[in-house]
This record gives structure tokens, C-alpha cells and sequence, in this order.
């Protein structure tokens, strides 16, 4: 489980693809990491498969994981979000983020506003049924508030986000350009009502 609050920036050393998996190997700047641990890596829920103390590690992703990812399309130098795991003690900055990608959004815009930024991203139906004013969502494994979303004709919606200068300079949505796709996840509590409001059979 993690809360949406990025840690660090890391940096893909090499993206290699076979057999239809993407094993990452990429710094991370925790140098107290454990085999077998969980680190989000642009929002998806990733194991740690080797490290080292510097804080170099490695990371296995699955067919499944890259069809609902934008992780296949990362190569070597490519700036990735990072956070690991919460504790039980740690403060719930963000929102409940299970590292599990719904699926892709499309980067739409990104303009300058008083020293912030103001994006907006197109998503898909299957997507925007959880979208609501106000509400969370994760992009790229990151915290966000909805400012506003709008119902498309075609389906889907668009939606609209402020980014505060922190959180741009402190995480990879300072290098995305207008036409990247990014990891979304709904809200966890939206998409349970959305189960437990359909009638039963």
C-alpha cells in the first residue's frame, strides 16, 4: 500500500524487454532497500529482484503489468516517480494508492499558472466513471486532486489538475510533454461502491 507521495526521482539504466517482460534496472537512491520489497515505480507496484548499497536495483515487470502500464515504454536515462511501501506509522499525505495501474491517460496540456502548473489529460470511459471534482486520483503513482472533469460526447472525459511547484519539481511530471501516456489509478473506495451498488443476481 502506498499513499501517492513521491520519495524520489529515480533513473532507468537500462529497459530490457524479452519474451514479452521488461526487467528495469534503475537507481533509486535508497540505499537500505530488502529483497522481496515493494517500491512503486511510476505507480506500479513493483518487487525488488536484486540491489545493492548504493541503491541500485532491479525489477521484474509481467506481460500483464506492461499491457496497463506506460512501463514499456521507458528506456535508459528516462526519470521514473519512487515510493515505497507505507508503515503503520507513516502520515497519510495523499490517499490510498495500491500501486495496481487502471490503466492510461493522455497528457493533454500543460500550462503555466502563478507559479504553478494547470494540466489536463483525456481519459477513457472505463476510467472516467471514477473521476469526480474534488476527488483523488494517481498519475504516474502521484497524489492528485481533480479540479474539474468534463463529460466528452465521444465517451471518457477530461479532466483537470494544479500542480504546486513542489510537486512538479520534485517529480518526472516536469519532463512529460502533451501526447504522453500516464499510469492512472481510480480511487480504490470509488470503484468498491461502484461493486457493492450493482444489483445482485
Amino acid at each position: 500500500m502506498f499513499s501517492g507521495i513521491i520519495e524520489n526521482l529515480g533513473r532507468i539504466r537500462a529497459a530490457d524487454q524479452a519474451d514479452g517482460n521488461l526487467t528495469l534496472d534503475l537507481d533509486t537512491g535508497f540505499t537500505d532497500l530488502s529483497l522481496g520489497e515493494s517500491v512503486a515505480v511510476n505507480g506500479t507496484c513493483l518487487t525488488v529482484v536484486t540491489f545493492d548499497a548504493t541503491g541500485r536495483a532491479s525489477f521484474y515487470a509481467s506481460p500483464e503489468t506492461l499491457a496497463r502500464t506506460n512501463l514499456g515504454t521507458l528506456r535508459a536515462g528516462a526519470m521514473v516517480n519512487l515510493e515505497r511501501a507505507v508503515s503503520m506509522s507513516t502520515r497519510l499525505s495523499g490517499h490510498l494508492v495500491q500501486g495496481h495501474v487502471d490503466g492510461l491517460a493522455r497528457l493533454d496540456a500543460v500550462i503555466p499558472e502563478a507559479g504553478a502548473y494547470r494540466i489536463e489529460l483525456t481519459l477513457p470511459q472505463t476510467l472516467a466513471r471514477y473521476c469526480v471534482e474534488k476527488g483523488s486520483i494517481a498519475l504516474d503513482g502521484i497524489s492528485l486532486t481533480l479540479n474539474a472533469v468534463n463529460d466528452l460526447a465521444e465517451g471518457g472525459c477530461r479532466i483537470f489538475l494544479t500542480i504546486i511547484p513542489h510537486t512538479w519539481s520534485h517529480t518526472n511530471l516536469q519532463s512529460r510533454q502533451p501526447g504522453d501516456l500516464l499510469n492512472v489509478e481510480s480511487d480504490v473506495i470509488a470503484k468498491y461502491v461502484e461493486r457493492l451498488c450493482k444489483p445482485s443476481l
